[in-house]
């Protein structure tokens, strides 16, 4: 049996497959729908595209109108993009995600060396770039610079001349053909003329989706641990530790780590790649730009990673960064181990509210596997690789659809959903389309609540495990029969 026929229906084998869907014919649903929610569920990372340019020149007004919602921060004024900087968006039926590379205000080594920095995290870390030029403006020395850029990186470009609001601007854009990126398309971001042209151009470039490169269902190579947590938590001495010899800079002062660095490192009998990542440091946006890079670089290190260790200094109180950082690489759909560092400077009071603490401010993440290290004296470190192949099977755990379907059945009979309005809605039955992290497809009678939803979660980790993964619940809701 060819992959191609499994891979078009989620994980789900033919003779599975063909079981659910006359399960599904059964109860009422369209088939067609059904496939595109599985389809959805058991997709791997979308392909990226990442839109660049000088300041000014519209690209957060670009976004917007792509992602055809008001979301990118657009203001007339250069550099007033830097907090969220990736979004989801939809042309022709296909999904991608699109990463606003914005600017701030220019620092001391001029414009180019920010915009430069800028593009070239956005570059690296995507499948495509749409580079944006303002063509009333023309093309300047930035735009120069950063064509080189796009070049030496080898990835496909769509060349956008943005703000061609009519014939007589487009033989302005015309002149871009200087540049050397082929073929300039005239757009007006504000008014929308031209962008659909423009996105047909994109999907062309883009790839259907980024092969899954990690792990053993991947090229087979050493699985990825992404080492993130605020500044002078202690990633850069976890990480000289686990190797054995000192192999990154260790200060006292507080993000010395900029770039990740990948560290090839032997631990409980196995190859692991670990990326070092600088801090996340407070809201970005009050940063200086080498801190923004640094929040974006954590961003890209868990797109590259498997598993996410997020260390947490214990002799500190939990901030609200810590928990934006897990938040973090649970959005990503990584499997999370937590690290409390520094264990061995707790006294008894200490270790009384930090464990307070946690269930406060950590109950989201109960499934988590927990470790308490000391990155100085080497403390625990033997538990660490335990925790993380835990986390890792916990990621790639599958349910066959026949159990799952047994198991909803208890829970529903046992456990019905609440009446609202005089209805109670059922649960019909589901699936688990996709692993890593496992997304399960659910069917009902009718809207299912939040606090519902999360029962089901914690009741599928209490029957099945999933420890250290998220878990992904959809539902799609059956419409009313048709009358014939």
């Amino acid at each position: 049996m060819s992959n191609e026929t499994t891979h078009h229906h989620g994980e789900l084998g033919d003779a599975e497959y063909a079981e659910f869907m006359a399960l599904a014919a059964e109860e009422g649903f369209d088939a067609e729908e059904i496939d595109a929610d599985l389809d959805g569920a058991a997709h791997g990372p979308l392909p990226v595209l990442a839109v660049v340019g000088r300041p000014n020149v519209g690209k957060s007004t670009l976004v917007n109108r792509i992602i055809g919602r008001r979301e990118a921060v657009v203001e007339d004024r250069p550099g007033v993009t830097r907090d969220r900087v990736t979004y989801e968006a939809t042309w022709n039926g296909r999904r991608f995600k699109i990463v606003d590379t914005g600017g701030w205000e220019v620092d001391v080594l001029g414009i180019d060396a920010a915009v430069a920095a800028q593009a070239e995290y956005g570059i690296e870390a995507a499948d495509a770039v749409l580079f944006v030029v303002d063509a009333t403006v023309g093309a300047t020395d930035t735009d120069e610079a950063l064509v080189k850029l796009i070049r030496r990186s080898k990835k496909p470009v769509v060349l956008c001349a943005n703000k061609v609001d009519g014939q007589s601007t487009e033989a302005e854009a015309a002149y871009l053909w200087s540049l050397g990126l082929g073929e300039p398309y005239p757009v007006s971001a504000v008014h929308g003329r031209g962008s659909g042209d423009l996105l047909d151009a994109v999907l062309d470039v883009l790839p259907e989706a980024p092969p899954q490169t990690f792990g053993p269902g991947g090229i087979g190579g050493p699985r990825r641990v992404a080492l993130i947590g605020r500044p002078n938590v202690g990633k850069s001495s976890l990480l000289n530790k686990v190797a054995g010899e000192d192999r990154v800079v260790v200060n006292e002062l507080a993000g010395t780590t900029r770039d990740p660095v990948d560290e090839m490192i032997e631990l409980g009998g196995k190859t692991w790649k670990f990326v070092d990542t600088a801090g996340i440091r407070r809201r970005v946006h009050q940063t200086a730009g080498a801190d923004f890079y640094a929040s974006l670089r954590t961003a890209s290190a868990l797109e590259k990673a498997e598993v996410a260790v997020v260390l947490i200094d214990a002799s500190e109180t939990l901030a609200e960064q810590d928990t934006r950082i897990i938040s973090m690489a649970v959005e990503a759909g990584r499997a999370v181990v937590i690290a409390y560092n520094k264990w061995d400077r707790l006294d008894e009071e200490r270790r009384f509210y930090l464990e307070r603490e946690i269930e406060r401010d950590l109950v989201q993440v109960q499934w988590a596997p927990r470790v308490n290290v000391s990155a100085m004296t080497g403390r625990h470190m033997e538990k660490l690789v335990p925790a993380i192949e835990t986390a890792l099977e916990g990621w790639e755990t599958r349910i066959p659809t026949a159990r799952l379907n047994a198991f909803l059945g208890e829970l529903v009979a046992s456990h019905p959903h609440p009446i609202r309005g005089g209805k109670q809605p059922r649960i019909l039955f589901g699936t688990q389309a996709g692993t890593r992290p496992p997304r399960f497809v659910l069917f009902a009678s009718g809207f299912l609540e939040a606090g519902y939803r999360r029962f089901i979660e914690r009741r599928l980790r209490e029957e099945f495990g999933f420890v250290g993964t998220p878990i992904s619940i959809s539902v799609r809701v059956r419409e009313k029969r048709r009358k014939k």
